[in-house]
């Protein structure tokens, strides 16, 4: 069986942890999650001509993830993260390669093959970036999903984006600390979680909705009418650095792969839950994931 292709477009950089650099971001932690489950694994960004931007470059190439990575005369993009109680807060500097990705046909080429392209607000917070991500997603086959991870950042974000990215998504992924401030920005109070996905899967015509509640739950619905509910893995947590992009990679490539919604959920928490366990949001994958669910019986 060919392997699906799934491609990320956005932000590349330095996770700078109080434990040292890791490579990181976003996008390419989902390309790298995705390419751990049975994808091929793509990730669009830049990086500076400097000597951060060619060890981000070995990095990737290490992991496998095939990156086409752009160079330039910005600084390679460094995040400073503390951790608080394993939870990371992040500082965001502007102005660096990612801001200025380049519309080229070599990009268009790559995404017309995607089976699955993931993005989010971060990456569009710059008008040339936002400008060839958008373009980009024009080109993708109409069958891809196009999965859009909001993972909103600092104010790196407005309603007009939200709305915009949604009009090119089959896949809408929020946390519920983001859905808290997303019922006030699209005036849906006093409904239920679930509810509230329901709402936006119907205005935007997405195929699924997915979301996650950090250590208690997530929910999956589908335009299908299936859902798909599971507590949370209880794990001895390193950090949640990747977590959430390695459940959204690890969904992608399973849904891609001919796994229900029920199988491709369960694995999703699964990966998440391994991913918090280590350092970093690239970890090396053990020979299996444990199954932390089945452990302890949880279902869903």
């Amino acid at each position: 069986m060919t392997k699906p292709i799934v491609l990320s477009l956005g932000e590349l950089l330095w996770d700078m942890l109080p434990t040292g650099k890791r490579a990181g971001g976003a996008p390419v932690n989902f390309a790298y999650h995705a390419m751990k489950n049975g994808a091929e694994g793509y990730s669009i960004s830049a990086v500076g001509e400097d000597e951060l931007g060619d060890e981000l470059l070995a990095e990737t190439a290490k992991a496998g993830i095939h990156a086409v990575i752009q160079r330039n005369a910005w600084p390679t993009s460094t995040v400073e993260v503390e951790l608080r109680n394993g939870i990371p807060e992040y500082t965001i500097i502007k102005g660096v390669a990612w801001d200025h990705i380049l519309y080229t046909r070599q990009l268009i080429d790559i995404v017309q093959q995607a089976d699955a392209i993931c993005y989010g607000t971060l990456a569009l917070r710059s008008p040339e970036s936002h400008a060839t991500i958008t373009e980009l997603l024009k080109h993708a086959k109409p069958e891809a999903m196009k999965f859009f991870d909001i993972n909103l950042r600092g104010d790196h974000y407005s309603k007009e984006l939200i709305e915009e990215l949604l009009g090119y998504a089959t896949v809408f992924k929020i946390n519920d600390e983001e859905l808290l401030l997303l019922r006030d920005m699209f005036d849906i109070r006093g409904t239920s979680g679930e509810d509230a996905c329901h709402w936006f899967m119907d205005k935007f015509d997405l195929d699924y909705v997915i979301l996650t509640a950090g250590a208690a739950y997530s929910t999956i619905i589908s335009k299908k009418g299936e859902a798909s509910t599971v507590d949370t893995a209880r794990v001895e947590v390193v950090d949640t650095v990747g977590a959430g992009d390695s459940f959204s990679g690890t969904f992608t490539a399973r849904i891609l792969q001919g796994d229900s919604l029920v199988e491709a959920h369960r694995k999703a928490v699964n990966t998440s839950a391994f991913v918090c366990t280590q350092n970093g949001a690239w970890p090396e994958y053990p020979e299996q994931i444990p199954d932390y669910l089945a452990a302890a019986g949880r279902s869903e």
